[in-house]
């Protein structure tokens, strides 16, 4: 039986996954915490956290165990309106020595902190004490540059253990690092550098990519041309590529390391020190600058690491990303803080053969996995095969992001992947959010493509046009506290954040997401607002369109817009990607349009339906529906800078058929 049958006799209300049936959700962490402050389930911590933040979030890093090189006076401060709310005021605290120090002062150094795998096959591991090592050794060198508290420093680099050590020696000496996503073109580089006028560029020669090297150090050359502000650039030579290396201002990074002293102290950083700076592309306008602190995104990152995926000091987790995406620095970041072990792999899941992604999870005993819905569906139609010759067993925990589920590709990944007996924990948040709004639990039952609801910590909730709190109801998705990792504000730029975010509702942040809570308290993400259809007065997300769509066998991939209609006032239009062996026509064309209807109703049939070679997506699988809607009406498509196959959106202009 197919899964697209499978997914046809999927009722929503069916839950698949239930704790009472898996033993180690009783020793979760989450658990734990609940006994500790005797609370006899996730929703009375849930209250109680909103009741009382301050409590919450002092018992978080309580339970952590961080380490503050000063203790804080105050869990938090709204005097300058919640907007700004500052945290852990008076405390000292450095993430590096968090990650690493604390984990080797307690006799942990030997554990291994990251497993990183090339392409080509060539591997690599570092223990916590050589992490630190090697941090110590880069944190002396960019003090000798004269990089001190407070520079900027941008990390163009692939997912190699070269790139942690960067982010966190750059944290150890109190500057602020900017992650740059490795496929980035020349501009879109020199803009973010040049923005957060950085001193010091770290990259690499290049790495692999469907057995083709991207060449890296080119590029970064193109952007410094461009960033004026570029004093020193440093050189990882993944490929011992021949290169042009300007006199005076490049250095190979092992050739500056070289003597350095293993040893540094790490500067004493306030709590609300600015430590990263991740820039994130704006439909319209350049791209947002969004400012971390010390202890926001790391604590958030660890909180939804350790009480969400449950993930402990023996677990190897592997997150498919890449450091310029926000999960690359929150998997770097939450795992060494809980002192675990993390798979870094530079290439893609299904190279050189479809079963790449498994193989990595069998070899390294991978317990936390984490992958994209459309990454999911892909790997699905190489067929189960590639999975099931592999030993899984390792899997405790499954998890995604990026983008609402369809039930199939979800379906699959839990019974296939996870054999029915890993849950997924669903997770969606963003950039600004350091993590996750809504999430699932492991004390919590799953249905398919759900969440159970907001993180503790996060007073999250679902407006009507109208402000008004609304249940089986899509609306917006909005939070009415300030938490923890909460964004300082866009770098030089607090008007932008505040119109963003705040201005809609007065102290409410607006997600820009639309969400519905069913009448059994289930959360479902239905996409961005500004991709959301409004057909004939009734708002549906494009992932329902998408999801009636891809349950045709002939459909490999889809994605819908919105277009502007006499009638309706807008209409459906969907573009669709065909699995092998299935040839474009006008009768299939028709026979999708109906399949539309038969899931969704006529009011939503598509007024066209259009079927390309490919759709534009980012790297990390994600479909970028405003790419498609801008080229699809002749329209400007912004920022496309993240795109992993720009040549799609000329495909979307002028289709096959």
């Amino acid at each position: 039986m197919s899964w697209k049958s499978v997914a046809k006799g999927y009722v929503d209300s069916e839950v698949v996954w239930r704790p009472e049936e898996h033993a180690w959700t009783d020793d979760s962490r989450l658990k734990r915490f609940l006994h500790q402050h005797k609370l006899n389930n996730l929703d009375e911590l849930i209250e109680k956290a909103v009741l009382d933040p301050a409590w919450y979030w002092d018992a978080v890093v309580r339970d952590l165990d961080l380490y503050w090189q000063e203790p804080y006076s105050k869990v938090m401060d709204q005097s300058r309106g919640k907007a700004w709310t500052e945290w852990f005021v008076d405390g000292k605290l450095n993430i590096s020595e968090n990650c690493l120090d604390r984990h080797v002062r307690k006799g942990k150094g030997d554990r291994v902190a990251i497993v990183w795998e090339g392409e080509d096959g060539e591997e690599r591991k570092y223990t916590y004490a050589e992490m630190l090592t090697e941090t110590n050794k880069l944190a002396n060198a960019l003090m000798e540059m004269g990089i001190g508290k407070g520079d900027r420093i941008g990390i163009f680099m692939p997912m190699i253990p070269e790139t942690a050590i960067a982010l966190l020696a750059v944290s150890r000496i109190g500057a602020i690092f900017i992650p740059i996503f490795s496929g980035y073109g020349a501009q879109a580089v020199a803009t973010r550098l040049s923005d957060a006028e950085a001193k010091v560029l770290i990259t690499a020669d290049g790495f692999f990519r469907r057995g083709k090297v991207v060449p890296m150090k080119e590029t970064a050359d193109e952007a410094i041309g461009m960033a004026p502000t570029i004093q020193k650039q440093i050189v990882v030579q993944r490929l011992h590529r021949d290169i042009s290396m300007v006199t005076e201002r490049d250095v190979f990074w092992i050739d500056l390391l070289s003597g350095k002293s293993d040893s540094y102290e790490p500067a004493k950083t306030d709590s609300n020190d600015a430590f990263m700076l991740i820039y994130t592309s704006g439909t319209t306008g350049k791209p947002k600058g969004a400012v971390h602190v010390h202890t926001g995104f790391p604590v958030k990152a660890a909180n939804d690491m350790v009480y969400a995926f449950d993930l402990c000091e023996d677990d190897t987790m592997f997150w498919f990303t890449d450091i310029g995406w926000m999960m690359g620095p929150w998997e770097i970041l939450g795992v060494l803080i809980l002192g675990a072990t993390m798979v870094f792999y530079e290439g893609t899941p299904d190279f050189p053969k479809p079963d790449r992604l498994w193989d990595l999870v069998e070899k390294y005993q991978v317990t936390h996995l984490g992958i994209s819905p459309t990454a999911v569906r892909s790997l699905m139609n190489q067929g189960d095969n590639w999975v099931l010759q592999h030993d899984l067993s390792s899997l405790r925990v499954l998890g995604s992001t990026g983008e609402p589920w369809n039930p199939e590709p979800w379906l699959w990944f839990f019974k296939v992947v996870g054999e029915s007996r890993c849950p997924i924990i669903n997770y969606s948040g963003g950039t600004e959010i350091s993590g996750g709004i809504l999430g699932c639990f492991p004390l919590t039952p799953q249905k398919p493509g759900s969440f159970t609801g907001p993180f503790p910590g996060v007073d999250a909730d679902v407006f009507s046009e109208e402000g008004h709190s609304v249940t089986n109801e899509v609306g917006e998705l909005v939070i009415k506290q300030a938490w923890v990792g909460m964004t300082r504000g866009f770098w030089r730029d607090s008007e932008r954040y505040l119109e963003t975010y705040w201005s809609r509702w007065k102290d409410i942040w607006v997600h820009g997401d639309w969400a519905l809570v069913d009448e059994n308290g289930f959360w479902y993400i239905h996409g961005r607002s500004d991709d959301t259809l409004k057909i004939a007065g009734k708002r549906v997300g494009p992932a329902e369109v998408e999801s009636a769509l891809v349950a045709h066998e002939a459909i490999l991939e889809a994605a819908a817009i919105g277009v502007p209609d006499e009638l309706k006032g807008e209409a459906v239009v969907a573009f669709v990607v065909l699995a092998p062996g299935f040839i474009p026509s006008d009768k299939l064309q028709e026979e999708l349009k109906e399949q539309v209807v038969k899931y969704l109703g006529k009011a939503l049939k598509p007024k066209q339906i259009h079927i390309v070679k490919d759709i534009p997506k980012t790297r990390n699988a994600k479909i970028m529906r405003r790419i498609v809607k801008a080229a699809y009406l002749g329209k400007d498509p912004g920022d496309t800078s993240a795109l992993e196959n720009p040549q799609a959106i000329e495909g979307i202009s002028k289709p096959i058929l």
